[in-house]
């Protein structure tokens, strides 16, 4: 009986179980990462993270430099399609109710696709971790640009677009017309036609315009050869062939 009651009083008392909780403390200096690491391109996908050692947990709240109102309240802070006008100088703060503290800055630099809008008037320079941002100021439609292709000479029943140039901001309008008539011909930068014939032979401009002003193009003329006497006599020359 005393073993067994031994027993007991082991499986009863030999085991304390000691929980130990770490003490109530502020946030820790947070830090930030970027995600990529790598080149920042435009239109990607870039995600923000601050972490922070704090007890209780700490809560997040990210700013970009320069900007009074907060950019979002969670750990990550996430560029689905970045900009270049989106790259500048971030940080976030950590706080619970013992404290707050701020991360140190960090610095995106997002490379500018050439070919797209939003870099037609924005320019980015980084100098010492400094972003200068340079927007093109407001203007009317510079005297626009005519192109014809092909640039040869055009055959009837070939294909023919005409492609009208300028500078504005903001982007110009364009507006197609054919000379001696009031009516536009088409809307946009480029003007097709498909299966050129002799009666769409004449001179043609372009007018750019956007809400600071109005440019037309100077008349740039487009002709299809008329061959009707040379196939005629072709025909002719077969035809004496057919009979010899």
């Amino acid at each position: 009986a005393n073993k067994t009651e031994s027993k007991y009083k082991f499986l009863k008392f030999g085991f304390v179980v000691i929980l130990m909780f770490p003490p109530p403390d502020a946030p820790k200096l947070p830090s930030v990462s970027v995600s990529p690491s790598a080149e920042i391109v435009e239109g990607s996908s870039v995600t923000l993270t601050c972490s922070s050692d704090a007890n209780p947990a700490a809560n997040y709240t990210w700013y970009k430099e320069d900007v009074i109102n907060p950019l979002s309240y969670q750990n990550q802070h996430v560029f689905s399609s970045i900009l270049p006008s989106d790259s500048g100088k971030y940080y976030c703060t950590a706080d619970n109710d013992l404290g707050q503290k701020r991360s140190e800055s960090r610095t995106i630099d997002v490379k500018c696709d050439k070919v797209s809008e939003s870099c037609k008037d924005l320019s980015i320079f980084i100098t010492n971790h400094v972003v200068i941002v340079l927007i093109s100021p407001p203007d009317a439609p510079k005297l626009p640009s005519v192109s014809v292709s092909p640039s040869a000479e055009i055959v009837e029943g070939s294909s023919v677009t005409l492609t009208c140039s300028s500078d504005a901001n903001p982007a110009a309008n364009y507006t197609w017309y054919k000379e001696d008539e009031n009516l536009p011909k088409a809307f946009g930068q480029n003007f097709t036609v498909t299966k050129f014939r002799p009666e769409h032979s004449g001179r043609y401009y372009c007018e750019t315009q956007n809400k600071l002003g109005r440019h037309n193009s100077t008349l740039q003329q487009t002709i299809v050869p008329d061959y009707s006497n040379v196939l005629h006599v072709t025909r002719y020359y077969n035809l004496i062939t057919f009979f010899k």
